[in-house]
């Protein structure tokens, strides 16, 4: 039985699932063969999620390099329910996402990342490189801080049977958070697949610091909540019917 170890390392690990959440171009398929043996040598993660991860390496592998550039493409950026930019799910496009990406760039900055010419600070990709650089302990607690969102995003991905979802699941049980199995199943047609999933209702910014509050580095609580329901209009107005 696998017993997550705080203080197991974990650097390989988030890497690597760094890169496969991001683009699948030339070079990242090249490398998949040493990715998964990098994978199973660290055992950051339990047998079953490691599984999960090679039948998505192999089928990254097996499929026309055009279809899964676009099929990425599909999937990550076209709805917000799958972004992989975590402050799509917490800020939406109000006025403090803006300060929330100029904390977080300030945060790599001091640990001497340098992020992609073009890439934004709250990519999740460029986020667990960051967070790889990190004692075990401190990234475990990094990752517990997001779980809200990445618990989001898994959900999304697995209604709709996507192979990408065994990623946000392994990056939950490094957060030290229980995740589901993933099922990848057959393609659903496009109305369906693009449906808004339950889990994804919306999201709050409640509790988190005010941009002129808020301090470099600071940590910001996430709440993922549905929306408020409209009130259903009086089908029988008691008044104003003409005569």
């Amino acid at each position: 039985m696998f017993t997550l170890n705080p203080a197991r390392p974990m650097t390989k690990s988030l890497r690597i699932l760094a890169a496969l959440l991001g683009y699948p171009d030339e070079q990242v398929r090249r490398h998949l063969p040493e990715m998964r043996d990098l994978l199973h040598e660290e055992r950051a993660l339990p047998d079953a999620r490691l599984g999960e991860i090679d039948a998505l390496m192999d089928s990254l592998q097996r499929a026309d390099p055009l279809e899964a550039e676009a099929d990425y493409v599909e999937l990550f950026d076209r709805g917000r329910a799958t972004s992989l930019h975590l402050f799509e799910h917490v800020h939406g496009d109000s006025r403090d996402r803006g300060p929330a990406m100029i904390d977080l760039g300030q945060t790599y900055a001091a640990a001497g990342l340098i992020l992609a010419e073009g890439e934004l600070p709250d990519y999740l990709p460029a986020v667990l490189e960051f967070v790889s650089t990190q004692p075990p302990r401190e990234a475990r607690a990094f990752l517990g801080e997001m779980a809200h969102i990445f618990n989001a995003i898994f959900g999304a991905l697995q209604q709709r049977g996507s192979a990408y979802a065994s990623v946000l699941g392994a990056l939950l049980e490094l957060a030290g958070e229980k995740a589901q199995p993933v099922q990848p199943r057959a393609e659903e047609p496009l109305d369906e697949s693009w449906a808004e999933p339950v889990v994804f209702d919306g999201c709050s910014a409640i509790g988190q610091s005010k941009p002129a509050q808020a301090k470099p580095g600071q940590a910001q609580p996430i709440h993922i909540v549905r929306p408020a329901r409209a009130p259903v209009p009086n089908a029988n107005p008691s008044s104003g019917a003409a005569a």
